[in-house]
């Protein structure tokens, strides 16, 4: 019985002293996966590099062939073994499903350490602190972006531009606080404050309004959509001010 031809593939992708290409790694990383016997050519310099892609006119490197036929960059290669291709526009809620994960195992980690259990009901609290938290870091990350971003939407931000710029380090304050446990005469109403106004703001232009527009809530590049999850971060701290308010203190 005749051995099966072993599959090869030609990748040509930059490697200079001052900057190796990492699609260029991952395309090499995924030809082997796939069970390619890889020909590595480097591309050294620039004046290199330049001439290999007027040559085979190609704006980008690498560059896979495979039986003598080019597939393209590290996308097309992708696309060539059926692969998805993440779309840098796309609307995804990945973001935010991500951070409140993160903070909820910080709570149940915490309410471990400090309780000897994980659930307990200083861990909900914790859980939505720290997402606040988390949530005023992602925008405090470009206040710029957030602020123009959060104009589209929220009521008193289009009356007091300031406010734009105000809100992540309110966030920020009434989480630490929260957090903390301390100064709740003054935390919870700034939480009660700022989430009322924000749930408001996302019911009128999302469920009234119709609008489809893009959330602000975890920074000014954020591909989340405005909708439910924008308008559950603002319920959980009116929840949380509210509970902070009438719940028994000792």
């Amino acid at each position: 019985m005749k051995a099966p031809a072993s599959k090869t593939a030609v990748l040509y992708r930059m490697v200079m002293p001052s900057h190796v290409c990492p699609y260029g790694r991952k395309a090499l990383h995924l030809l082997r996966s796939k069970g390619y016997a890889v020909e590595d050519q480097w591309l050294r310099t620039r004046e290199e590099t330049n001439a290999f892609k007027d040559l085979h006119k190609v704006k980008t490197t690498p560059q896979v062939f495979i039986d003598d036929v080019r597939i393209g960059g590290y996308d097309d290669l992708r696309r060539h073994f059926g692969l998805q291709v993440r779309d840098p526009k796309a609307l995804t809620y990945t973001p935010v499903i991500v951070l409140f994960a993160m903070a909820a195992l910080l709570a149940l980690a915490a309410s471990q350490a400090a309780f000897g259990s994980a659930l307990t009901v200083q861990a909900g609290e914790w859980f939505v602190a720290f997402a606040m938290v988390l949530l005023a870091q992602q925008k405090l990350r470009d206040v710029e972006s957030f602020s123009t971003m959060f104009l589209n939407y929220d009521l008193l931000a289009q009356r007091w531009i300031p406010y734009g710029y105000v809100y992540p380090f309110a966030e920020l304050t009434a989480g630490v606080l929260m957090a903390a446990g301390v100064l709740t005469g003054l935390a919870a109403p700034l939480s009660l404050v700022i989430g009322g106004i924000g749930a408001v703001s996302v019911f009128k232009a999302v469920y009234i309004e119709k609008r489809e527009l893009k959330c602000a809530c975890v920074g000014g590049d954020s591909n989340v959509p405005l909708g439910f999850v924008s308008l559950l971060e603002n319920l959980m701290m009116i929840a949380m001010a509210v509970w902070m308010l009438a719940r028994p203190h000792v």
